[in-house]
Parts: structure tokens; C-alpha cells; sequence
């Protein structure tokens, strides 16, 4: 089985880099290329192989595939296979990533109508044909269990797609499988393992396999790093989107507060969950976000698209590591040069009474919600309920216990959904009130477009017994206040990625992308691991 290696442009990041840049600039340098074939191994998991499209989709972009299948040289097909043969390559060997938990059998098939559909004249929407992964908590009706990570949910299959699914099928989206996460979304027992589940066992980071991927989207973060696809949708509670694009260098985006369909998605609390794009570059996060949102959302997005003039600096973080006074400091510089107004602030100090108002909304809702998706999407008998997940949990305590509980769990079980109505309700306005004033505040008092901030440190060792160490981390405020946040890398911490988050007011997304943009234009953004050309990659 073979297929094609570039020889004598051996910088295929580079070379995606140029495409995107210049086309032109990309027939000049490689044009006089010359190609010879190279092995891979291929999972049981993946259909055959078939030869790859004679050009270098390594880290490649939207901006750069879909010309090339408008103008025929390169198919659906061709690049659905392409990630297929990465994803065999090092999620499960090579370096054992661990990224994604299922292929979807009919990804290859899909991809062929999709192809035909072309070929006759009919393009869907920007995403037709291009492969997404997405994560294990959104619905799917085909041959993909939904399941949260969770062994209680294995091989469920839900009766009805997720209406983010739908939308994505409808614009011709191919989704090529699902993606590990944290358990029940980091949602289950109070010392949780960033990118552990029962099912899909431990996601690493591809910068140092030995460090945390964080989470809850942790898969989509890393298959995205990793080059498993081209497009990947997580969802984020408290900085699930966030955390796990900033460590893993990506592009992040955490929509407004309802602009993105929730129905289908398995919950934690709907007052605050979002699913949002995980993609390597801007451009890409934008198309997908773009076909994700509700069309009266999106409106409103479109009309709020004045450039960002001025913004708000948090410099807060600059002692707790070099990498991030290095990043705040060249950060300031960039956007100056770039003819911003930047207003360097050195406070971040959350509200008193936020952190545990939102966890009395986030254990009510969990009881509520959770209750209803079992119901509505045919959970099997033992995971009907919440009681039912703890006692199959009990019974297979060595297997899914042995790294943390579920006191999340016996919490929520715990609520009274009538009696505990009058809390909820006040907590959930204190927690919004609290949150919303904290952004606003900060944005009004400087004039300010949008609030830049370090998303949170660097990747940390695992450690199944002390569990996660985030350091400092900023995405709550803006998570419990639905605001935007856009993240991408804007520097890094002994050679591990540090993102940089772009919070804005609702609806202010793609102000913030155009924002990322820029950053983006002048170096920031996503640089792949050296790990990827030195194990399993086709293209060392």
C-alpha cells in the first residue's frame, strides 16, 4: 500500500503556509516538486487506503482545499482518506494520541455523493465536502454511539441527530467520527482527569505526550493539533472550547450564549452550554462558525463588524511564568504597531459569591437536563437515570472509579427540582448579574471593543492522583455571562502552546475574528508539534 511523500520541499507546514499566502508564490517554489512513494499501516478501524491526491494537505486550510476542489484536484474523497490514514497513524499508535474514539463507517461513502453532488453543479455551502469531527456528547442517528466517554452509554445510538448535527449534514459536511473528552464533560467527580474517560482511556497532548490535553473537548483539540481533520466542533460549559485549543495552540471559539443549537448535545446545564469551532486557523473557524449559528444569530453578528480599535490588556498573569510576561509584552507591541489602543490593566479578580452561585445552576440544571436527554434519546436501561449511572458506576467501581468519584453526580441526584427551584433561580441571576457586570465593567470604564487576556497556562503532567493543575485560568467570566471568546496561540512555555483570549460583548464574534486575524496575519497562531514529523506521519 503506498502513497505519495513531497521530496524536495521537506517544510510541509511551510508549504500549506505559502498556499495560503500565495498561491502563485506555491507553483513557483514547488511546482518543479517531484513525488516517490512511501509506506503506512492502516487501523482496523479505517477503510482501505487509496492513493492521496498529488499534493501536501499536511496542516492544510479551508482557504486552501476548497479551490483545489473546485477545480478538481483534489476530491472529498482524497481528503477524507487523508485523515482517515492520519488518524490510523498515531491515535492508536504512533504516538497513541487517543484523540478519537469512533470512525464513522459511511465517512468514505458520504464523502463520494458529496463529490457527485459537485461534479453536477450543486455546492451546499462553504463546508461541502470538508471532513468534521465532533465530539462524543452531540447525538448522532447513523453508526456513531453517543456516549459522553462514558461505559454506561457504550454503543448507544441515538434515535435523532443533534440539531448542530442536522445543520452540519444539510450544508454537506462529511463527519468523519467522534472525538474523546473529559468524562460527562468534566462533569462527574470532583478531582477530574483532563481527557480521561472510561471509554476512550487517556487523550494526550501532542506536544508532550506526557502532558494533559485539558478539557472537556480534549479530543477535538488534539485532532485538530494532530492533523486527524480539518474542522472540529467541541462544547464548552467553563472552558471546555477554551482550554483545550489554548494548550494545544489552536483556534478556539466560544459563541454567544444561544447562538448555536443545543438541543442534542448530552448537557450539564443549559443556561450555559455552547458547542463552538476547534479549528488550526482563523479563516476556518469563522467559516465553520458561521455555519453552525442560528441564522437570526448570525445576523446579529453580521451586523456588528467594526474593527477592534481598542482594547483592554490583562497583565495580570505576567509573574506566574517567563512565557506569559514574554507573551503579554509582544502581544502589547503587536497590537500598537498594529494601530490599536491597548490599556494595560494588572488586576483579574473574580466576583465574590460567582464561583458558587454558578455551581448551584450547574448542579440544578445538571439534574434537569441531564434527566431529559436520557429520556428523550433512548438511554439504555442502565443509564435511565442518575441514580442508575451511580449504581452501574458502583458495580464497575475498579474500572470507572479508580481515577476519581462522582460526587457531581450524587449532587445533583440530590436536588429537588421544585423544592430547590427558588435557589436555582436566585443563583442563576446573581451568577449572570455578578459575571456580566465583571466583563462590562472592565470594557466600559477603558472604552474598550474587547478584553484581551492569557486563556490559562500552559499543559501540565498528568497525574492520576493529584489530578489536574490548571494554574490560573480566565474563561468563567465569560462563560457564565455568555459572551464571545475567541482563543489562539500567542506564545508558549518551555515549548508547550499559551493561548491568548479575545472576549468581547454578545455577538461581537466576528469583530473578535477579525481581530485574530491580524494577530494571526503577524505570527500568532498555530504551530505544529515536531512530535507529528518524527512518529507515524506519512510525512516525516
Amino acid at each position: 500500500m503506498s502513497t505519495s511523500r513531497l521530496y524536495c520541499f521537506k517544510d510541509h507546514f511551510l508549504t500549506a503556509a505559502i498556499r495560503r499566502l500565495s498561491p502563485f508564490l506555491a507553483v513557483a517554489i514547488i511546482g518543479g516538486c517531484t513525488l516517490a512513494p512511501t509506506s503506512s499501516t492502516t487501523s482496523p478501524t479505517t477503510l482501505a487506503t487509496s492513493p492521496l491526491a498529488t499534493t501536501d494537505l499536511r496542516f492544510t486550510s479551508v482557504a486552501d482545499v476548497v479551490p483545489k476542489l473546485q477545480e478538481g484536484s483534489l476530491t472529498s474523497v482524497e481528503l477524507t482518506q487523508y485523515y482517515l490514514d492520519q488518524i490510523a497513524a498515531n491515535n492508536q499508535q504512533g504516538l497513541t494520541l487517543r484523540a478519537v474514539v469512533d470512525i464513522n463507517p459511511d465517512a468514505l461513502a458520504i464523502a463520494r455523493e458529496l463529490d457527485k453532488e459537485r461534479a453536477a453543479g450543486k455546492v451546499r455551502s462553504p463546508l461541502h465536502g470538508l471532513p468534521i469531527l465532533i465530539k462524543a456528547n452531540i447525538a448522532t442517528q447513523d453508526q456513531l454511539p453517543t456516549t459522553a466517554g462514558a461505559e454506561v452509554l457504550a454503543g448507544h445510538l441515538t434515535p435523532a441527530d443533534a440539531e448542530l448535527v442536522k445543520r452540519l449534514r444539510k450544508q454537506g459536511a462529511v463527519i468523519l467520527g467522534k472525538t474523546n473528552l473529559s468524562e460527562w464533560a468534566y462533569f462527574r467527580g470532583f478531582k477530574g482527569i483532563s481527557g480521561w474517560s472510561g471509554l476512550g482511556g487517556q487523550t494526550v497532548n501532542p506536544y508532550r505526550t506526557t502532558h494533559s490535553p485539558c478539557g472537556s473537548s480534549s479530543g477535538s483539540g488534539v485532532a485538530v493539533a494532530a492533523d486527524f481533520t480539518l474542522l472540529a466542533i467541541g462544547t464548552e460549559t467553563d472552558g471546555s472550547i477554551i482550554c483545550p485549543s489554548s494548550v494545544n495552540g489552536i483556534v478556539g471559539v466560544k459563541p454567544t450564549r444561544g447562538s448555536v443549537p443545543g438541543a442534542g448535545i448530552i448537557p450539564i446545564a443549559s443556561s450555559q452550554d455552547i458547542a463552538g469551532p476547534m479549528t488550526r486557523y482563523v479563516n476556518d473557524a469563522e467559516v465553520l462558525l458561521r455555519g453552525i449559528v442560528d441564522p437570526s444569530a448570525l445576523a446579529q453578528m453580521s451586523s456588528r463588524t467594526t474593527p477592534v480599535k481598542r482594547v483592554v490588556l490583562v497583565r495580570a498573569f505576567d509573574d506566574s511564568m517567563s512565557g506569559v510576561n514574554t507573551l503579554t509584552d509582544e502581544l502589547a507591541e503587536d497590537l500598537s504597531d498594529n494601530g490599536l489602543t491597548v490599556i494595560n490593566v494588572n488586576k483579574w479578580q473574580l466576583p465574590d459569591g460567582l464561583e458558587a452561585a454558578e455551581r448551584t445552576v450547574l448542579i440544578y440544571e445538571f439534574k434537569r437536563d441531564l434527566s431529559a436527554w436520557l429520556r428523550d434519546y433512548k438511554a439504555p436501561k442502565r443509564a435511565e437515570s442518575l441514580t442508575a449511572i451511580q449504581a452501574y458506576n458502583q458495580s464497575t467501581a475498579a474500572r470507572n472509579l479508580r481515577y476519581f468519584g462522582q460526587e457531581f453526580f450524587e449532587l445533583a441526584d440530590a436536588v429537588d427540582l421544585v423544592k430547590d427551584q427558588a435557589d436555582y433561580k436566585q443563583a442563576l441571576k446573581t451568577s449572570r448579574q455578578l459575571s456580566e457586570a465583571f466583563l462590562t465593567d472592565l470594557l466600559t470604564q477603558h472604552q474598550a471593543d474587547a478584553i484581551i487576556t492569557p486563556s490559562n497556562g500552559p499543559a501540565w503532567k498528568i497525574d492520576y492522583e493529584a489530578g489536574d493543575s490548571f494554574g490560573f485560568y480566565t474563561w468563567t467570566p465569560a462563560a457564565v455571562a455568555g459572551y464571545p471568546t475567541v482563543t489562539l496561540r500567542a506564545g508558549d512555555q518551555d515549548g508547550l502552546p499559551l493561548g491568548v483570549s479575545l472576549i468581547g460583548r454578545p455577538y461581537d464574534e466576528l469583530r473578535l475574528l477579525g481581530l485574530a486575524k491580524t494577530l494571526e496575519t503577524n505570527g500568532l497562531g498555530f504551530k505544529p508539534s515536531t512530535n507529528l514529523t518524527q512518529a507515524g506521519s506519512k510525512y516525516k
